[in-house]
Parts: C-alpha cells; structure tokens; sequence
C-alpha cells in the first residue's frame, strides 16, 4: 500500500521546522519551489516522476559497465563502511542489496552494529552468510563515530565508502568510481546525491559543484557518496569522537587538510532515505549534529587558518558562517565610476557613509566626464565635505575596466571594492566581511548577494557559459534557502566568477594577476578577471551573507556592446562556456535557465 500518509507528514513536519527557524515568508516561496519541482509528486499516481524518467534515459547499462570494466588497468577495493542501529529490516536488507548488486565487484561490506535493541535487524545481521560481509556486534552503543572506527578497522581495502543503513547505492556507483580511479587516481572522491522515500520514489535530486573549500566550511554539501583512500583516513585519525551527527563533516574537512586530489563525479550515485528517524526525511531528527557540524567548522579553520577565527550559526539548519580576522589598520578603497546621475550617486555614497560599520575607507569617485552643472557642483560639495571622499577626474571616453584601473593607482588601499553607482549598501557589516575575505592568501575575487529593488536576487554568482556566454543563477528568485538541484543561494560557495556591480579584489591579488584588461571597453572584464584569478590557483567567493541594493532594471538588455567585448569574451571564456566547462555549476543543469533546472 502506498504510504502517502507518511509522505505527506514528513512534509508537514519540514514546513514546521522552517516557519519556526526562518520565518512564514521565505518558508512559502520554499514550498512554491519545492512543488515546481515536484508536483508530480504531490497527486495520487502510478508511474515514475519526470525525475525518474530523466534518470532512466541516462542510466548505464550493466553489459556496458563490464565491457569497461574489463579494460580497467586498476582493480581498487572499496571497503564499504556501514554502522547500523536499530534499523528497520526491510531498510537494512534494501541497502545491503544496492552493495551485493553493483556492477564492480570489487568490494567489501564492513557493517558494525552498534549495540542494536531492536530483535530483526540483529537477527537479519546475523543470518548474513556472504564471505565479503563482515559484521561486528557491539555489546553496548557507543555512537555513530566509533561504530564507524570500528567497522574501518575490519577494512582492507584500499579505498573506503560510506553507506548509511538505511540508504542505496546505484547499481553503477562503484564502476563510476573505480572508472574516475583509473583516469585520474584522487585521494578523496564524492557524487552527486538523490533522495528515496519510502514508497521507492526518487525525488530531489543534488547536483554538487566541483571541489569547493568554501562551501564545506558553510555546510557539508559532500555527503554521499564519498570515497576517500583507506591510507588517508587512517593518516587522519579516522572519526573523531563528540561530533556524532556531523562526524562525516568533521572528517570530511580534516581529510581536506591532508590533500587536494579532490574529485567530483556528477553522477547520481546515492540515495538518501526520507524516514521520520533521517536527517532527509527530518532534519531535526539529530538536534546535537548542527552543533558538531559548527564546531567541526570552528577547529577546521582554526587549524587552517588561525586561533582568531570564528564560527557562528546562521538563521539555516546545518548552515554555518565563517569570519576570518581583520587587522583595524587595513584600509579599503571603494571604487565608483560615475557620470552625471547624482539620483543614483548620492544614495550609494549617502548608504556608505551611514551604514558602514568598518570606519577605515575612502571613497574614489571616478568622474567620467560629468557634464550637467548640478552633477559637477554636487562632485565638488561632496569631495570638499567628506575626507573619506575623492573625487578623480576620468574625462575619456567610457571604459569600465580602465576607469578601475586608474581608480586602483589612486587608491591607497589594501584591498579594492569595485562598486556600481547604483547600488545601496544593505548589510552594515558589508566592508569587514568582504575585506577579510579577500585577504586570505588563497583567494582572488569576492562578491556578495545583490538585490533587486523588489528584494528578488540579482546576483548570487556568475556562472560562465550561462545564457551563452556568462550570467547571475538565481536571477529573479526570493532570497530563501532551499537547495535542490543545485546548491541554495544563502550559501557562501566558490564560483568562477562575481559580478563587477561590486567585486572586491586584495591589492596583493591585483600584483600577482595584474589589473582589469582594457581591451574590454563595457562588459566581460569583470568575469575575465576571475578566471584570471582562478587559473592562478586563487578561489573566488560569493558571500550571502553581505546583502547589497542594485537598482538594475530586470528588462534592461545592453546596447552598443562593441564587437571586441564579445571577441574578447569568445577567447577567455571559451573552455568554460560548455556544460560542464563552468567547474562550479554541475553538467547535468541547464545553461539555458538562471533557476537551476535539469537540462
């Protein structure tokens, strides 16, 4: 009988979580969201959803799978890691079935009941009579990061998976693996993920970005499946005891720490099961593992980084924020190119001076030939009454990028806050949170979420390739947290690129890349310059948590773009502009759309 009871409070019991955490209004664009994705979930019906018709058009074919398999010049051995506690036997048999059914056979299964109460499960565990089943029964529950510890120890293969008892492997998942093994040899591999409910229906699926170190520090996007060599997580110390919940996250990022042979398959390879006792069917089935997973977060960045960084919650389950220290003696120069317009001029400089709470900045105006007497006397009012503002006087004829570099020569700057002259500042915090960001050695390019007038997003990242050529995903979308297919846009992430509408870039970046290409006369040298950044081994960031007002119109569509901004565009963003040349935006979404969508 099919369970829509169940489903349907599950859903109810999300909703509740979300109003109580976020508040009535983001929780009802959540639901107007998740039923566009799933309303062919939410009627009585027989048959497979639009989503699991998409995967049986993409599946691979066992004969298929062999045929490679038998050209491997690498035979890996995944020592499957499973700790099980009272759970339901047709679960625990379902998931011990996706393993027996793999297309690679190449694999150990590791299960260590931690102490389980409830009678069949411990009699199915008994009863399993496989030789590549090994089981241990523990005598008393220790908690999900011994059991673990445990059933590695029991391991020998070279490679170590981690499947949760009541979750499925795909059938292909481990040939995916052993594939990925063979080309390129990583230390740490992860997939993409769906979820299962229990009337078998797969629904939400993830698709991940690429390696984003950024992103793990704000949530565990990686999560299943991942495989990381058996050498490296004994090196690590294996599960760390009192982060149970976010014990996989705690290791995840100390395994991090140790390499940077990360690889990312995008592949459903993994579903989650969706019951009341999960943390996909319930998210606040675990109360203690938000906690861990902070402080997880906490000691990985102070390790990394310093004793002076924090982490804090946010208003998101699971989703964490992560402050880096700022010396006070830092100065910021924000750069604003500008002519005429003081209805929009005055509001953004106005915003600046009032809402800043970071007080070490100047303000470099870029005049680019201003001509109406009200602009000019209202430049010189303003230069004359406020010490933190310059005005610099740029009377050639328009280019974006060379007006930021003669803002930079003027500026006295650490770091550079290049900004539209019509935006407002939103977030008081905005100047230390972005500056600090930028500072970190490792990164060149940060920018922060961008709102329409209307609070819809503007900007939430560049995805290049998007559109043809490069544009904003989320674009026109409520700023709410809600992730499926791709990542939320309330997520601090890596990306390609940010918008120059307000791009902040270290001074130390600009001498290591060098400045804004000024073969661009409008558009594309914003994005050019991530790349730059990003090929230089920099790591670009888009922050949420600073909000910014553009006053950009929705409709607006440039004119007179000259043909070298789109030439130069063909030559720099060419190897990113195809599905899956963007390494921050998964292959399986559509290019076509600025709502992630499957293609």
């Amino acid at each position: 009988m099919i369970l829509w009871g169940q489903k349907y409070f599950l859903l109810l019991k999300k909703v509740k979580a979300s109003v109580l955490r976020e508040g009535l209004a983001p929780t009802f664009h959540k639901i107007r969201y998740y039923l566009a994705q799933n309303k062919d979930l939410i009627v009585f019906h027989k048959g497979k959803n639009n989503y699991e018709k998409w995967l049986q058009n993409r599946q691979v074919l066992e004969k298929n799978a062999r045929r490679e398999i038998e050209k491997f010049d690498r035979y890996p051995v995944f020592s499957i890691i499973m700790p099980v506690y009272n759970v339901a036997e047709k679960w625990l048999s379902r998931a011990i079935e996706s393993v027996t059914d793999q297309y690679y056979q190449q694999w150990e299964l590791c299960i260590v009941d931690d102490g389980s109460t409830h009678p069949e499960a411990l009699e199915y565990l008994k009863n399993i009579n496989d030789p590549k089943i090994k089981v241990f029964f523990s005598h008393t529950n220790e908690g999900i990061a011994r059991a673990s510890n445990r059933a590695i120890e029991m391991a020998s293969g070279t490679h170590v998976a981690f499947l949760d008892h009541d979750d499925l492997l795909t059938k292909d998942a481990l040939y995916q693996v052993a594939r990925v093994i063979n080309e390129k040899d990583p230390d740490f591999i992860y997939s993409d993920e769906d979820k299962i409910d229990q009337n078998e229906e797969r629904k939400n699926p993830f698709f991940k970005p690429d390696w984003s170190p950024d992103l793990l520090r704000c949530q565990n996007y990686i999560c299943h499946l991942s495989v990381i060599k058996r050498s490296l997580v004994e090196s690590a110390g294996g599960f760390a005891d009192g982060f149970d919940g976010a014990q996989d996250h705690d290791l995840f990022l100390r395994i991090t720490e140790r390499t940077a042979r990360i690889h990312h398959i995008p592949k459903v390879l993994y579903s989650w099961r969706e019951i009341d006792s999960s943390t996909a069917g319930n998210p606040n089935s675990k109360p203690d593992a938000h906690i861990n997973g902070q402080m997880a977060i906490d000691n990985h960045v102070k390790r990394k980084y310093g004793p002076a960084c924090r982490v804090t919650e946010s208003r998101y389950l699971f989703v964490y924020d992560v402050r880096f220290p700022l010396d006070p003696s830092v100065m910021v120069s924000i750069i604003i190119p500008t002519k005429d317009r003081i209805d929009l001029l005055q509001p953004c400089i106005e915003s600046i001076l009032e809402k800043s709470s970071f007080p070490n900045f100047e303000i470099i105006i870029m005049d680019n030939g201003s001509v109406e007497d009200a602009s000019r006397q209202w430049l010189e009012e303003i230069n004359d009454e406020h010490s933190q503002v310059r005005v610099v006087s740029a009377d050639y004829p328009f280019c974006w990028s060379r007006l930021n570099n003669d803002g930079i020569k003027a500026a006295r700057g650490d770091v550079f806050v290049f900004l539209n002259n019509d935006t407002v500042i939103i977030s008081n915090d905005w100047l230390e949170r972005l500056a600090e960001q930028a500072l970190r050695e490792d990164v060149g390019v940060v920018g922060p979420l961008l709102l329409y007038e209307d609070g819809t997003i503007q900007h939430a990242g560049v995805i290049v390739g998007l559109g043809g050529w490069a544009d904003h995903i989320f674009k026109g979308m409520q700023p709410v947290h809600f992730g499926s297919p791709y990542v939320s846009p309330m997520v601090t992430r890596n990306v390609l690129a940010v918008t120059g509408s307000c791009q902040v870039i270290a001074r130390k970046t600009i001498e290591q890349v060098g400045y804004f290409d000024e073969d661009f006369m409008i558009c594309g040298s914003d994005v050019e310059i991530c790349i730059r950044a990003y090929e230089a081994g920099l790591v670009n960031i888009y922050d949420p948590f600073v909000r910014v007002r553009h006053f950009e119109s929705k409709t607006r569509i440039p004119q007179n773009i000259p043909k070298c901004d789109f030439d130069l565009s063909e030559k720099h963003y060419k190897h990113y502009r195809q599905p899956g040349g963007d390494p921050f935006f998964n292959e399986n979404l559509s290019l076509n759309s600025t709502t992630p969508e499957l293609i």
